[in-house]
């Protein structure tokens, strides 16, 4: 696969030849505010990234010096006379939108650059990984607007901080830094702010190197979670390990190892 980059547009899509897919939420001017034309083009990119062999893992940033600052909020005080119900419809759609790149089965890592605020927080959550400078400030102040959370906040976060953190972040809505985040388990590492983006993609190219099959049903493994018992962990693994055993991979994995090389994994 040669790197290609699509045209530019809300979201940048750039296919890298070491099948590591990177998406830019390029609306700097909006600080990456989600709004309708982004989202639009967001649906897209991860529906056909959901159709891509080819693709080994996904990293999410933002262009310029944000990440995304969440929902656009013109768009979400725009109707204060439509019903409960009305705005009900109108929600679950974006939710949905957003969140899909939790469906994906490569791995995905959130590139957090810079502010990462209520939805745009919700969406490096919904990544499996997350790294970010020093200096970025993450929050999820719903209450403070006058509104409850959105995009499964109330769940995405319980599972990476743990509930007596999450219920501090989204009473208070208090910001924290890259530094602190670690110290909370929002995001996995701080890196440098110098590279950062490139420090990312290293990583992301490690994760894109391993066996695809074995990284995809980890990552199933991991979903939500977990397994909900040890019991359920071991029926899991009796089944995917021997998936794996079965693979072309596999074989090139140990043959790699004996002969002190890099594996050339190919998904088969």
């Amino acid at each position: 696969m040669t790197a290609s980059a699509e045209p530019s547009g809300p979201l940048l899509v750039d296919r890298r030849p070491d099948g590591v897919v990177v998406l830019t939420l390029s609306l700097p001017e909006r600080r990456n505010a989600m709004t309708a034309e982004l989202t639009e083009a967001w649906q897209a990119a991860i529906a056909d990234l959901a159709a891509d062999r080819d693709a080994r893992c996904v990293v999410v940033t933002g262009a310029g010096s944000a990440f995304c600052s969440g929902g656009d909020v013109g768009w979400i005080g725009a109707e204060p006379d439509a019903s409960v119900d009305a705005l009900r419809s109108r929600m679950m759609p974006f939710y949905r939108a957003w969140l899909a790149i939790r469906d994906l089965e490569v791995p995905t890592v959130a590139a957090i650059n810079g502010p990462a605020i209520g939805a745009g927080m919700c969406l490096a959550l919904a990544c499996d990984l997350r790294y970010s400078t020093p200096t970025a400030k993450l929050a999820v102040p719903f209450t403070a607007l006058g509104m409850h959370a959105g995009m499964a906040t109330t769940w995405l976060l319980p599972e990476v901080v743990g509930l007596a953190a999450a219920r501090e972040l989204l009473l208070t809505g208090r910001v924290v830094d890259g530094e602190e985040a670690v110290a909370l388990g929002l995001v996995n590492r701080v890196l440098s702010a110098d590279g950062f983006l490139d420090g990312v993609l290293e990583i992301a190219a490690s994760i894109a190197a391993k066996a695809p099959i074995a990284t995809r049903l980890t990552k199933v493994a991991l979903a939500s979670g977990g397994h909900a018992s040890y019991d359920a962990a071991l029926q899991w693994e009796g089944l995917a390990q021997p998936v794996t055993l079965a693979t072309t991979d596999l074989q090139e994995g140990l043959t790699a190892q004996r002969e002190k090389r890099a594996p050339r994994f190919t998904g088969r």
